[in-house]
């Protein structure tokens, strides 16, 4: 079990996607062609037929996150994945995990701020008996004090062990709840501390009972495996469960106009190398005018997006100055959200110098814009990474559930390659002029202690 925060989103939402076509509704269907239905309780299905290989990833996403969770009840959509692992009224605790494992299979589970999902990666054979299993434990949990006290100590520790004792994750955690002045977006998914220890087994019901039902999930299905046998399966097994009461749209605070610049600054003895990051708010796919998150995508991956990027060329490989430099997009959010630089120093260099060689990058796109041939391998690049996505089902079904779970469609995920493609070099530095101020910014230092004072 794990959080994610938000990796897949940007870059990985848009993977994938040239190599993939419509197909008409349980038509039939060769590999690479995808196929999209509803069961009668209202639950979307996803199929990717993929026959190279005889293995099948499953996956339940459900449209709920840590930023859809009410005032001072932080970190229950995480606390609530681990209790999805519990015993049922027809499976005891792990019965689950153990069934996976007897076939050799992999299961886990993720929370974000937008979704929660469960996936298991088995053989075709045992796709029923999977679907069975999720099935059962959308409805049939057994929540009772004991199993709430124990996996509530869990969780608990996992923040103490992953967030608490980890200074970049203590900083991140306060850079987001710098940046994000409303939106719930600033607060980590892992929840706050004093909150966490409060969660009950009345919070985790109304959750469950909320949230968990068919109508608010995604089933995706990629791997060897036809539609129509994924829709016989589901019909059987998840079309059994009722259909929960329909719920209110995703509505959250919305975010004031930025118009400050913060900084937010952690030293700490346990840090060797200083770093720091610039974020920004800005649109998602789902929020942005048409092309806006295209050209935002681009600019990521022309400003800092590997070793061909901008960023890696001036200041790793000319001036030296930079042990790492880059830029992400996280574009697959269901609100706004944020693209950030960042960048750490090599050798004798100063974080000073390097930050202020990155804010000249910047600066540069947002006046200068980019060159023709940048943004056509830019595009080109995406255009192969699809290739490699297809290479991982996992990849697959996560970039189709997390646009359904985010506002999306499978049409929005068919037609993506066609809007890159028509992303124009103005575009691209007109979303670098207007979102990229650094007066509207928020950046973090990680400094160690001997470094305080520069």
């Amino acid at each position: 079990m794990k959080l994610q925060s938000d990796w897949l989103r940007g870059t990985l939402a848009a993977i994938a996607l040239a190599l993939v076509t419509t197909a008409p509704v349980l038509a039939a269907t060769d590999d690479g062609h995808v196929a999209d239905f509803l069961l009668d309780n209202g639950m979307e299905v996803v199929v990717i037929p993929d026959h190279r290989a005889p293995i099948v990833t499953h996956m339940v996403w459900y449209k709920i996150g840590s930023a859809d969770e009410p005032p001072g009840k932080s970190g229950i959509a995480h606390f609530f994945e681990h209790l999805m692992f519990k015993a049922t009224t027809n499976h005891a605790a792990g019965e689950f995990d153990r069934a996976v494992s007897a076939i050799g299979g992999s299961n886990n589970a993720f929370t974000s701020y937008d979704y929660t999902a469960f996936h298991e990666t088995v053989v075709p054979s045992a796709l029923g008996e999977m679907m069975g299993f999720e099935a059962d434990r959308m409805r049939n949990l057994i929540l009772n004090d004991d199993v709430i006290k124990t996996e509530r100590d869990v969780i608990l520790e996992e923040r103490r062990s992953r967030i608490d004792s980890d200074p970049q994750a203590v900083l991140d955690e306060e850079v987001d709840a710098t940046l994000w002045q409303n939106q719930p977006y600033r607060i980590p998914v892992i929840g706050w501390m004093q909150e966490m220890e409060k969660l009950n087994r009345t919070d985790a019901k109304a959750f469950y009972d909320k949230y968990y039902t068919p109508n608010n999930a995604v089933l995706v299905v990629a791997g060897d495996v036809e539609p129509e046998t994924v829709k016989a399966l589901a019909e059987k097994t998840y079309g059994k469960v009722a259909r929960g009461p329909d719920l209110p749209p995703r509505i959250r605070p919305v975010e004031p106009e930025q118009n400050t610049r913060r900084t937010v600054t952690l030293t700490d003895a346990r840090v060797s190398v200083p770093g720091f990051s610039t974020q920004w708010v800005v649109p998602s796919y789902h929020t942005a005018k048409p092309g806006e998150a295209e050209a935002l995508d681009l600019l990521a991956e022309i400003l800092g997006g590997g070793n061909r990027s901008r960023l890696y060329q001036e200041l790793v490989v000319k001036q030296g100055i930079a042990a790492e430099a880059g830029a992400v997009f996280q574009g697959t959010m269901l609100d706004a959200t944020n693209f950030t630089v960042y960048a750490a120093p090599r050798g004798e260099a100063r974080l000073a110098d390097v930050e202020a060689a990155v804010d000249a990058e910047v600066a540069r796109i947002a006046k200068d814009g980019v060159t023709s041939d940048e943004l056509e391998k830019a595009k080109d690049r995406y255009v192969r990474s699809v290739i490699f996505a297809r290479d991982k089902q996992d990849d697959m079904a996560n970039m189709y559930g997390s646009t359904l779970a985010t506002g999306g469609s499978v049409q929005d995920v068919l037609e993506w390659p066609d809007r890159i493609r028509k992303v124009t070099v103005d575009e691209v530095r007109d979303v670098a002029a207007r979102y990229l101020d650094l007066d509207h910014s928020t950046t973090g230092y990680l400094l160690p202690q001997t470094q305080a004072e520069n």
